[in-house]
């Protein structure tokens, strides 16, 4: 910290911004390796995350493509990985047969409520030193500062 400081950096912000990224790369390593026991690569946790957060209404392959920012291309390829796995179904757009729609399986499902679960565990525990009010603010804080990144100049 004192590096920072002494370069010109206010310690205040130092030290959230060091306390921020501590915690998002200790999280991001347990999540690949979730992942990992899952046999899901990110793409497809993507995937499984849009489409239980569409709950039941089913989405196209460009909507996943665009939800998870990969080209339409790639969400076909990860798509047909998926389908043979059993973790996604496609059905033809009844009143268009260009457009196919996609959703998840109950095994689809059961991986989605399984990783989440385990997730909940894990994040539970990195906040077990916070009481329910300290987690409220804490939580009021960060999405205030998500709010505004956008209006940070690149």
């Amino acid at each position: 910290m004192a590096a920072y400081v002494a370069a010109g950096g206010e310690e205040s912000v130092q030290r959230v911004i060091t306390a921020l990224y501590g915690v998002t790369k200790k999280l991001d390593q347990w999540y690949a390796r979730q992942l990992a026991d899952l046999d899901l690569t990110q793409g497809e946790w993507a995937v499984v995350a849009a489409l239980a957060k569409a709950g039941e209404e089913s989405l196209t392959p460009s909507q996943l493509a665009e939800h998870t920012s990969v080209a339409p291309s790639s969400m076909t390829h990860r798509l047909d990985k998926m389908a043979q796995r059993g973790l996604v179904l496609r059905r033809p757009d009844a009143d268009n047969r260009t457009r196919t729609f996609v959703s998840l399986t109950p095994e689809g499902w059961d991986l989605f409520i399984q990783s989440i679960r385990e997730s909940d565990v894990v994040e539970s525990d990195v906040l077990r030193g916070l009481t329910a009010r300290e987690r409220n603010e804490l939580a009021r804080l960060l999405e205030g500062v998500i709010a505004h990144l956008d209006d940070v100049e690149d």
